[in-house]
């Protein structure tokens, strides 16, 4: 999931496409003089960075064989290897301006504020009723067209699982208020939306070690169509950050909040085991000023109004990136100054985004630089075997096991946008064209039938998105989507020109 960082100026991002505008109108709520001293945040600050004022061409890639990919049911497309056109959203009927991607489903968000859904929905994460599917049998035909099809699977997919569907949009009382969805979330079993009037509402469940953990208190264990979620804080909520099994919330006043399962201390704060289900709500714990947030899959980060990046949750990695010190199972249990070395390590920086996976994080910063650490075995930090700094942390046997602060990566274009799945990760550059590495065996790469672990950030070169402006990206466990606008022949031109020079 990508997630960036609201501007601190009106003016316009100059490393972002104008795409990125805005696109939503807000309801603003009226403030008294003691009220609004103490916001921080706005909902103006954060529409524009999960919408696109442009409708977008979807494409997906990687393994689905639990629906991800939404290509639908046929047996043969459980695995794309390259980035390819969804057919079921064209952008001459279907106009995509947002999505979300979870650890086995997305969500997309339309124009007109329709919410659209595919992927696993074993626990509810779709919103909608799929039971109803026809059962089909294997696909005989799919292995003779020559699509890479492994076919080791028992047939086709769930024709309503694996095809995007509209979720009823009574389900979602704000629209008939005349409030727009600003912004779309995805955990690995659960789905969320945030209206511009600070609404959320959220359905599917929390896992946690032992299994399904629930959903609301000890209320609700499994949610299957849209509830909205009981206020929790007396400002307007302007920000969601899901992880695998956690959603944070940022309200305008500064206040993070913390919901779901907190076995790895991503919540902030300490959950009981005996009160852990009457606990099961949104719930503060004491992280104040803060204008941004952020969640890799167990560990979360934040930045407050005056630069800091704060970072929390499981590090035994380094993924929080707050220490060179690295151990088995080590926790990070209360927010913590992420570490800066050499150069920067006085340096304010001026953050644009944050995504994180399992065990890697990424900080782009508003001038296209990234900084990536964490987990190095499957290539996830996207740095070169011969340029890991001398603060690698290297294991019995002598191999590179993670960089545990943050690591600017060199040789590398100035990106827009990024996003890291599980074990791999994204990033576009400002020419809008897409590169990735990481973990390279469910093809969440998007470079082709070899399947192999890509170690430095390697250009997506194919023929359904060489033509597009990519603007929005998403990663999940293993599989990949991205959103982008199609460019005139000129506009392509310049670009490869651009790129020769």
């Amino acid at each position: 999931m990508t997630k960036r960082l609201a501007s601190t100026t009106k003016e316009e991002d100059s490393t972002t496409d104008s795409i990125i505008n805005g696109g939503a109108h807000h309801q603003k709520k009226k403030f008294s003089k003691t009220y609004a001293s103490h916001i921080i945040n706005s909902p103006e600050d954060y529409k524009h960075l999960y919408l696109s004022v442009q409708p977008l061409d979807i494409f997906c890639w990687g393994s689905g064989p639990m629906c991800e990919l939404g290509f639908g049911p046929l047996a043969k497309n459980k695995e794309v290897k390259r980035p390819r056109l969804n057919p079921f959203l064209p952008i001459d009927s279907v106009k995509i301006i947002s999505f979300a991607v979870g650890g086995m489903h997305t969500i997309a968000l339309d124009d007109e504020n329709n919410i659209w859904s595919w992927g696993c929905n074993d626990v509810g994460a779709l919103g909608r009723d799929t039971s109803g599917a026809k059962e089909v049998l294997k696909d005989i035909e799919s292995k003779q067209d020559g699509d890479d099809d492994d076919d080791d699977d028992d047939g086709d997919l769930n024709e309503l699982e694996s095809t995007p569907y509209k979720i009823p949009r009574e389900c979602f009382p704000p629209l008939k208020e005349g409030h727009k969805i600003i912004q779309l979330g995805a955990t690995d079993n659960l789905s969320c939306v945030l209206f511009s009037n600070g609404d959320v509402y959220a359905w599917g469940t929390f896992r946690c070690n032992e299994g399904i953990l629930g959903f609301y208190q000890d209320q609700i264990k499994i949610q299957r169509t849209p509830w909205k979620v009981p206020n929790f804080s007396k400002y307007q909520i302007v920000q969601m950050a899901p992880g695998k099994d956690h959603v944070l919330f940022l309200d305008e006043a500064g206040v993070v909040f913390a919901w779901g399962n907190g076995q790895q201390h991503q919540l902030g704060r300490k959950v009981m085991e005996r009160f852990r289900l009457k606990t099961l709500d949104p719930r503060p714990f004491g992280l104040k000023h803060i204008k941004y947030i952020a969640s890799g899959e167990n560990h979360c980060f934040a930045i407050t109004k005056d630069n800091t990046i704060m970072s929390w949750g499981l590090n035994q990695f380094g993924q929080c990136g707050v220490s060179e010190e690295v151990e088995d199972g080590a926790l990070v249990a209360v927010p913590r100054k992420i570490k800066f070395v050499g150069e920067d390590e006085n340096k304010i920086l001026n953050v644009k985004s944050i995504s994180a996976g399992e065990h890697h994080s990424l900080i782009l910063l508003e001038d296209g630089t990234l900084y990536t650490f964490g987990r190095f075995d499957m290539f996830e930090i996207g740095i070169a075997k011969d340029k890991l700094p001398e603060y690698t942390y290297y294991d019995v046997h002598d191999k590179p096991r993670s960089v545990p602060l943050p690591t600017k990566l060199q040789d590398v274009p100035k990106f827009k946008n990024i996003a890291a799945g599980s074990h791999h990760s994204l990033a576009v550059a400002t020419n809008g064209i897409v590169y990735s590495w990481g973990f390279g065996e469910t093809y969440a790469v998007g470079l082709g039938p070899a399947g192999e672990d890509i170690e430095i950030p390697t250009r997506i070169k194919n023929t359904a998105t060489q033509d597009h402006n990519i603007v929005l990206i998403g990663c999940g466990g293993q599989f990949s989507v991205s959103g982008g606008v199609k460019l005139s022949p000129e506009e392509i031109e310049k670009r490869e020109d651009e790129m020769d020079d």
